[in-house]
């Protein structure tokens, strides 16, 4: 159900057709919310039929042209009560540590080197992350827009920040983990 609700979002931050949401989605919300193209345009459609969001009327024939939506106002309080329900956590599912676990007990061949791969993806991403603190929240920034949407960038940080200290301790232990008989 959070598509929806992150294109109300994004359209609510700046009308936009869904090529520019696809690429705003890519440059933003798409680090910790993905979208395919596809499915970006099917939900367009969606939100369009049920009232929440509109194309913007074009001076020329929409024959050919792209389409730029806006939030109405049901868009709007869809929004504002989605935002404000209440949700517990989701349970952690993570890919790498069911292999690890696996690994315990049919042999650890491979999972080393793939360890170190992604401590390398999540150093890249770490540093990205801090790129884009830098470009975009430094001094003068203190709307509450801003502070709101540098906390979600900080979650980003601190949970890059986590896979590297956590990738970092498992290859000291394997280091350590005596040799394959």
């Amino acid at each position: 159900m959070s598509l929806p609700h992150a294109i109300l979002t994004a359209l609510l931050e700046k009308p936009s057709s869904g090529l520019e949401l696809t690429r705003r989605f890519d440059r933003s919300i798409g680090y910790f919310w993905s979208a395919t193209h596809q499915q970006i345009y099917r939900e367009l459609g969606r939100l369009e039929h049920d009232g929440l969001i509109r194309a913007l009327p074009t001076e020329q024939p929409a024959r050919g042209q792209k389409k730029s939506y806006e939030v109405l106002p049901a868009g709007r309080a869809e929004l504002a009560r989605w935002a404000a329900m209440s949700q517990d956590p989701k349970p952690m599912r993570d890919v790498l540590l069911l292999r690890l676990r696996a690994a315990a007990v049919v042999g650890t061949e491979g999972i080393e080197a793939d360890l170190r791969h992604h401590l390398t993806l999540h150093q890249r991403q770490l540093a990205e992350y801090q790129e884009i603190e830098k470009r975009d929240f430094g001094p003068g920034r203190d709307s509450a827009q801003d502070r709101i949407q540098h906390l979600v960038l900080r979650a980003g940080i601190d949970l890059e920040t986590f896979w590297i200290q956590w990738l970092s301790h498992a290859l000291d232990e394997f280091a350590r983990l005596p040799a394959p008989e």
